[in-house]
């Protein structure tokens, strides 16, 4: 009978896991279907006859400049989260799931590892997902609670708006084909390269802030509490860490555009340099940066500011930047947003002179 018991354990464990890992797939499959996947099919089409995704989300103020004003802050907030909500809700949602239905184990020995192997699978993990900065921060602090390493869960966050199919589709259809390329270029080179280099700068890829859960310290107890307590205690702890900061960010921004994207006073450095910091900091919507783009082009921008924003436009933002700082030493952040403005800027040099 014991020699039984040893056989079956392991075996309803490995049982466990496996349903438990499908029961995640099943539920993210779902959720990308109904917010991300069948809405940017449909999208796709209107894009092959119309050549347009619509107006930029800046409206007006791309063309002006002015004093901010709390007006502003509402009406972009209101604009922006009417557009997200859903994909924010089920970022969350995941990045709360993804600690309670994967094994702690099988995430490390997946993307636990300190090297280029994991930061390359988390990019290629953040293909279906297809959402902005500020939507795929909550799954990436997820996985940083579970010590995925440092490179693998940027990787993830920065693949998702970088190397998002459906925009880069959109892309083609709205803007030119040699825009995208420039963007699967530069979004390659920033997911992977930074992804690899923050794992050279975390030693071991292991979560330092003490507030996170290691697998080796958690007690037996809490790991075996019912799932629906686990949940919701990861599902509070992910509300707390990501919404204040996320709404307080967005307000700020959204009475700050008014001075970030001018078309008239600025040109040739200044205005590359402006461009590629703003929209470093700015939040969008997904593929939000096609009709900003293509306005400011209409509006006379010249091609080297827009094609900074190709870039840094949807790489991060601000509130991804406040949702992560309890996730990754500051260090590491303050290079994520360093890197994504000098890659823009380089980007925009360089589409000054290909497109």
């Amino acid at each position: 009978m014991s020699h039984v018991s040893l056989d079956f354990q392991p075996k309803s464990r490995n049982n466990k896991t496996i349903w438990m890992v499908l029961l995640f797939i099943l539920i993210a499959a779902a959720g990308l279907m109904y917010v991300k996947w069948m809405p940017y099919y449909h999208k796709s089409l209107s894009a092959a006859d119309t050549h347009s995704i619509g107006k930029s989300i800046l409206g007006d103020s791309a063309a002006k400049t002015g004093i901010p004003t709390w007006n502003d802050a509402v009406k972009y907030a209101r604009t922006y989260f009417e557009k997200v909500w859903q994909a924010a809700v089920l970022g969350i949602v995941l990045g709360s799931l993804v600690q309670v239905l994967i094994p702690v184990r099988w995430l490390q020995r997946v993307l636990g590892q300190n090297n280029f192997k994991s930061t390359f699978i988390g990019g290629v993990a953040s293909l279906p997902g297809m959402m902005c900065s500020c939507c795929a921060a909550p799954i990436a602090a997820g996985l940083r609670r579970k010590n995925v390493s440092a490179g693998a869960a940027l990787a993830f966050w920065l693949g998702n708006p970088l190397l998002n199919p459906a925009t880069l589709i959109f892309m083609t259809f709205v803007l030119s084909w040699k825009f995208t390329v420039l963007r699967i270029v530069f979004g390659v080179l920033l997911t992977f390269g930074v992804g690899y280099l923050a794992n050279r700068m975390v030693k071991g890829g292991k979560v330092t802030n003490p507030e996170m859960v290691d697998a080796v310290t958690v007690p037996t107890a809490e790991m075996q509490a019912p799932f629906l307590k686990r949940w919701m205690k990861s599902l509070g702890d992910m509300l707390v860490q990501v919404v204040p900061a996320y709404v307080l960010a967005v307000l700020v921004l959204g009475a700050l555009k008014v001075w970030f994207f001018p078309t008239a006073g600025v040109s040739g450095t200044a205005a590359l340099i402006l461009f590629a910091v703003a929209g470093a900091l700015f939040v969008i919507p997904t593929a939000a940066e096609i009709p900003i783009m293509q306005s400011l082009l209409v509006a006379g921008v010249s091609t080297g500011p827009v094609a900074a924003l190709l870039l840094t436009l949807p790489a991060v933002s601000l509130p991804s930047l406040l949702m992560l700082s309890r996730s990754f030493p500051r260090k590491i952040l303050l290079f994520v947003l360093g890197a994504v403005v000098v890659a823009g800027i380089v980007c925009g040099v360089v589409g000054d002179i290909l497109l």
